[in-house]
């Protein structure tokens, strides 16, 4: 009856031929009480997300880093998320995108800041669209981490980091953080240390937040215009935002900094003015990491670090501001944490579960998302269906096996014995299989 009804009729709103798909790839064909919570759909505000696998925003640190295609997303995106999408992941994830040209994290990144950028995302929203599928992108600044090279640059060096200079399109001048000076590079080390892999950042003034926050919502405009369905705003990991909400890397003594609330006033003040960008139907994330990490350090004990308690208290005022999910994460702000983002992820569900418990404790709607080391179908089903004590998050974001796997949607259905359809180009290889008359 699909056959008949869709025919060879192409996906309507793309600049270019796809078939329409008869059921959108990596969706359960049939619902039934049965089907695990993980293959049944999503809808978020105007958006329906075809089961709960997400695709974590992971950087390619592969665009121009000067000229007119600096921060341009190439075809390699097409390539890599293009392809998540068309093998049923429900939403993909743009990496972290500088919202201005010094957000960016390594010359090499995305930004999303004027036209050319604007249209490169486009390209690649069109292309997701085209197989079902659903994308986000990530909006960032990077704050003391940016200006570095790419990964395999540092990597050749022997270094974990290395920092870009004005000769290889970096801004070792325009580094800022919410707290300056000597001693506030990530990795602690001086300028003037060849060792180093960051610069040390100078404070941002009261009029450069401003401008901040009017960045990310021109970034947000731009993102809507390229026809993107989900917007992330980027808070954990050792980025900006997280840097501001930490009373480890923000020691300011204005309106910015000192109490918890002031800390998290620029994050409020971004997401007040992206909620009031975008259409009503648009669904708005927050990535936060969850902890620090940093409880059983000296600088930690001494000062207060970002810790799991200050992450329920947030996640209580976002519903009100126009937040749909938070997507817990964790680690990333102190080079002396006790893990890394690297590390972490085992014991990010846990934590995820525990913010969506006290939500569900004070009356608030909230989705929770959360990400790390989820490799496994069985893994992925236990965090999100609806076993004794309830599920630890809503929808999954997965990185490291979408890398060894594109197909990991499908591979996952097939081990959770869910009936989950393949993309119609490479469907009948699968009639193929199954029919004894072929």
């Amino acid at each position: 009856m699909a056959e008949e009804i869709h025919g060879n009729a192409p996906v309507p709103g793309v600049p270019f031929f796809a078939p329409l798909h008869a059921v959108s790839p990596g969706t359960a064909k049939d619902l039934s009480e049965n089907t695990p919570t993980l293959f049944r759909p999503l809808k978020i505000r105007g958006v329906t997300l075809r089961n709960r696998i997400c695709v974590s925003p992971m950087c390619h640190y592969s665009c121009a880093p000067s000229g007119p295609q600096t921060g341009v997303m190439t075809p390699l995106y097409l390539t890599t998320i293009g392809h998540y999408a068309f093998k049923g992941a429900a939403l993909t994830m743009v990496e972290a995108t500088g919202v201005c040209p010094t957000g960016r994290i390594s010359v090499n990144c995305p930004g999303l800041y004027n036209d050319a950028q604007q249209h490169g995302l486009k390209a690649v929203a069109d292309f997701v669209h085209a197989q079902g599928g659903l994308i986000g992108v990530q909006l960032s600044h990077a704050g003391r981490k940016s200006s570095t090279q790419a990964p395999w640059v540092a990597i050749r060096q022997q270094k974990s980091s290395a920092r870009a200079t004005l000769d290889h399109g970096g801004w070792p001048q325009d580094v800022v953080g919410p707290t300056g000076g000597q001693g506030f590079s990530w990795d602690g080390k001086s300028d003037e240390d060849p060792t180093g892999g960051y610069w040390t950042p100078r404070e941002m003034s009261a009029a450069e937040i401003g401008g901040l926050i009017k960045d990310f919502a021109m970034a947000a405009k731009r993102a809507v215009e390229a026809g993107v369905d989900v917007i992330e705003i980027h808070a954990s990991h050792g980025y900006l935002l997280h840097q501001f909400i930490s009373p480890i890397t923000n020691r300011r003594g204005d309106d910015f900094g000192g109490s918890f609330e002031n800390r998290i006033s620029v994050v409020v003040g971004i997401i007040k003015a992206v909620r009031a960008v975008i259409p009503n139907t648009m669904p708005l994330f927050v990535r936060i990491s969850a902890t620090d990490w940093m409880e059983e350090t000296e600088i930690g004990k001494r000062l207060g670090s970002w810790k799991l308690d200050d992450t329920i208290r947030l996640a209580l005022l976002l519903p009100d501001l126009g937040v749909d999910v938070l997507d817990v994460s964790s680690a990333g702000n102190c080079n002396e944490a006790s893990y890394t983002v690297f590390n972490a992820g085992k014991q990010q569900a846990e934590m995820a579960g525990i913010v969506r418990r006290a939500l569900a404790e004070s009356g608030k709607r909230l989705l929770i998302g959360t990400v790390g080391e989820i490799t496994r179908a069985k893994q992925a089903y236990d965090i999100v269906q609806d076993v004794s004590g309830g599920p630890q998050a809503d929808l999954i974001s997965v990185g490291r096996a979408f890398l060894r796997d594109p197909s990991w949607v499908m591979k996952v259905a097939e081990e959770l014995g869910v009936d989950a359809a393949w993309p119609t180009q490479i469907a009948r290889p699968q009639i193929v299989k199954l029919s004894p008359k072929i």
